[in-house]
């Protein structure tokens, strides 16, 4: 008798932790394992903005996926493009444009998320995004070099420009890209005699009314209170209304001269979710509270693309996309599977939120572990504390604490790797959110495969 075939669908924090409790889990033999990621690295999302800032480097938040005494999956190098439930296949395109075909017996939905555009002109052109390990790359690339651009100019209008810096969205990544960014800056201009500082502008817009609402009045307002002692203007209840090479329109009529625009205005599930029919809530996954999507033989989902039952708030809510969210319930569903495997019942996810936590770079920061508010040094402790911990392997957490320390005590080299600096990327170019399939064509790869044509 074959063995069962579990296929998962991407790295991310769900993904991996469903794949190694599954490896520690399963009995050599029991059942193959796949994993579909188009690298062979776990990204720790929420320290891009320390990468960006140079804090940590970027291989410090890469965590490698072959780091595992019980290494059994198969890494497949690419992207699920598309589910064909009925045929139960997934077609995959690797990271040579190759299309395959990977059958299964349970699929385990985890491709998280992708950055929410909206239909703004030239958003897309003009803005960078802090969602990928090269984005977080690229933008501090880009950040160091408009201050060497605006010091060899004779240009003011050159100046102001490229000093003039807007990050669009106040959730948490926003606001974290933002206050470290700030920091590069305000750090790197001491460099360059020829810059007035006062001309370097950070500038942190938002729609909703609040800075971070999760946090809860008092925190939020904690923190709005250190960004602005910083100098970063932060404006709330307005948004971007065009998007050009050298300046930003506001919503509010305001235009500012600036060539550095970084969207971080919330995130949305893969577009995977869309390459077959199901029921969704706010486009993600409507999935039982067992993380198995009702009316589909074998398909389970979680992370960032599910819409997984909080059982712990009730009243309908479903879980947030957040990395403590998705790590217990990739560990839930490894579990779920192998009970599937030997015929046991499965067991709902139930998880209390532990909390939250932002890092503003430095001495600043708010964290509300368990309830319990803290700012400043206290809050930086436990923000840190709490990142240091999540990371997967001992080597990694090495590498963190290791530079975390040496960029305490030495600081920056403000170093321009040149990465993309002849090829100005855009914020499409890094999470190829177009190749997606609809789900008539999925239907055409599959028959066609079934037909051998």
């Amino acid at each position: 008798m074959a063995r069962p075939r579990i296929v998962v669908v991407g790295a991310g924090f769900a993904g991996v932790e469903c794949v190694r409790r599954l490896e520690r889990g399963l009995i050599p033999g029991e059942a193959e394992i796949a994993l579909v990621a188009p690298f062979s690295y776990q990204l720790y999302l929420p320290l891009l903005p320390h990468v960006a800032a140079g804090v940590l480097t970027p291989q410090s938040v890469a965590v490698s996926l072959r780091r595992s005494r019980k290494h059994r999956t198969r890494i497949i190098p690419g992207g699920a493009i598309g589910v064909d439930p009925k045929a139960k296949i997934c077609v995959i395109r690797k990271i040579t444009d190759e299309i395959v075909y990977e059958p299964y017996d349970y699929i385990v939905l985890s491709a998280g998320s992708v950055t929410r555009t909206f239909d703004i002109p030239g958003l897309l052109d003009n803005a960078r995004g802090m969602k990928t390990l090269a984005e977080a790359a690229y933008v501090r690339d880009h950040v160091i070099a408009q201050l060497d651009l605006a010091d060899a100019s004779h240009d003011e209008n050159e100046r102001a420009s490229r000093l003039q810096f807007v990050v669009v969205g106040g959730g948490y990544a926003g606001t974290e890209t933002a206050a470290c960014l700030q920091r590069l800056t305000t750090s790197a201009v001491r460099q360059y005699p020829r810059l007035d500082p006062k001309l370097i502008k950070w500038h942190l817009i938002d729609i909703a009314p609040k800075l971070m609402p999760e946090l809860g009045d008092k925190l939020g307002r904690s923190a709005l209170e250190m960004l602005r002692a910083r100098g970063i203007e932060v404006s709330l209840g307005v948004s971007i209304a065009e998007a050009a090479p050298e300046k930003v329109t506001f919503t509010d009529g305001r235009v500012l001269p600036c060539r550095t625009l970084i969207w971080t205005a919330g995130v949305a599930a893969s577009p995977l979710v869309s390459t077959f029919d199901a029921e969704t809530v706010r486009g993600r996954l409507a999935v039982t509270p067992e993380m198995s999507l009702p009316g589909f033989d074998g398909v389970f989902a979680l992370g960032d693309c599910a819409a997984v039952p909080d059982l712990h708030k009730g009243d309908g809510a479903v879980c947030p996309p957040t990395a403590q969210h998705a790590m217990r319930q990739g560990r839930r569903l490894a579990d779920n599977l192998i009970a599937t495997l030997r015929n046991q019942p499965l067991k709902p996810y139930v998880h209390k939120d532990l909390g939250l936590v932002v890092d503003l770079g430095g001495k600043d920061a708010v964290s509300k572990p368990l309830g319990i508010e803290l700012h400043g040094i206290p809050a930086q402790a436990v923000a840190r504390g709490y990142h240091w911990s999540a990371l997967r392997t001992n080597v990694a957490k090495a590498r963190v604490a290791t530079n975390w320390i040496l960029n305490a005590v030495a600081g920056d080299d403000f170093v321009r790797l040149g990465f993309l600096s002849r090829q100005p990327a855009k914020l499409r170019d890094f999470e190829h959110t177009d190749t997606y399939l609809t789900p008539e064509q999925v239907r055409e790869h599959t028959a066609a495969l079934h037909t051998g044509t």
